[in-house]
């Protein structure tokens, strides 16, 4: 049976993990070192913690459900006691991108992130639809990375990922470098930067008079609309008056030059500000 040291099983990530992967096939020694985290999961989940040194002792893979910030510090502190040939498991591209890992070359890296439930999507079942960060109830897809290591350890890793990720649709395999584009990239300094203006957007529109549960739900129905039509999800057309209004309101709103934010350099400074 695979062993997996889930460093970090009661924390806000680990304790979805630990949750996804009791039951499963794996052997799994959960590590944990706040006394809330350790009782929430005795409580919830009905599982012990083990001691660092023990749980780390011949696992097979090691799971840092830790914070970016701090994948590097904890990755050092423990990297002697991995075995050769150990998989090391980060949820993250960011510290894995920035060189934060530990350098031995007798180790697997492997990187994994979810892509969280889609908006459009066929969930009818409640808690599906109420699940929207992904994990518990409601499908995603997720991307995946072997960062380093044999091609045949790809597999093992998917697998987990796939379980701790649970339930997945698409799996997509890329690279660290092409998965640090998707996150910070065009998930947050992109998609995150867009929505919280769309919220100002309406937040002004409220300033302005108009009442706020009609901003509201004026603003997320066309956002729901309009999404479907850019993204391909329906064969539709704008309006001539919607594409005026595009025409104009891009370079109303957005730089010339916003598309510098995937240049390499950018990602990197903006990889180096979250670690």
């Amino acid at each position: 049976m695979t062993s997996i040291a889930l460093f970090g099983a009661g924390g806000k990530m680990g304790y979805r993990l630990a949750k996804n992967l009791k039951g499963s096939r794996f052997d799994v020694r959960h590590i944990e070192i706040g006394e809330a985290g350790k009782a929430r999961l005795k409580a919830d989940l009905g599982l012990e913690c083990m001691d660092q040194a023990a749980a780390l002792d011949g696992a097979d893979v090691v799971i840092l459900a830790v914070p970016d910030t701090a994948i590097g510090k904890v990755a050092a502190g423990i990297v002697d006691q991995f075995k050769p040939g150990t998989m090391v498991i980060a949820l993250d591209a960011a510290a894995p991108f920035a060189g934060h890992l530990p350098v031995r070359a007798d180790l697997t890296y492997f990187v994994t992130h979810p892509c969280h439930p889609p908006i459009f999507n066929d969930e009818t079942d409640m808690q599906a639809k109420k699940d929207h960060f992904g994990g518990l109830f409601a499908k995603q897809h997720i991307v995946s990375a072997l960062m380093q290591g044999p091609e045949e350890a790809y597999a093992l890793g998917e697998e987990i990922a796939k379980t701790i990720w649970a339930p997945v649709m698409r799996s997509h395999r890329v690279t660290v470098e092409q998965m640090a584009m998707l996150e910070p990239g065009l998930s947050e300094t992109v998609c995150a930067s867009l929505l919280v203006v769309m919220r100002q957007a309406m937040d002004e529109c409220v300033a302005r008079g108009v009442p706020a549960e009609a901003a509201r739900d004026f603003l997320l129905g066309h956002m729901n609309v309009l999404g479907a039509v850019i993204f391909k999800e329906v064969d539709g057309v704008f309006s001539d008056a919607c594409n005026k209004a595009i025409e104009f309101g891009i370079p109303a709103l957005m730089r010339d030059d916003w598309k510098k934010v995937f240049e390499p350099q950018e990602i990197a400074e903006s990889i180096r500000r979250i670690t």
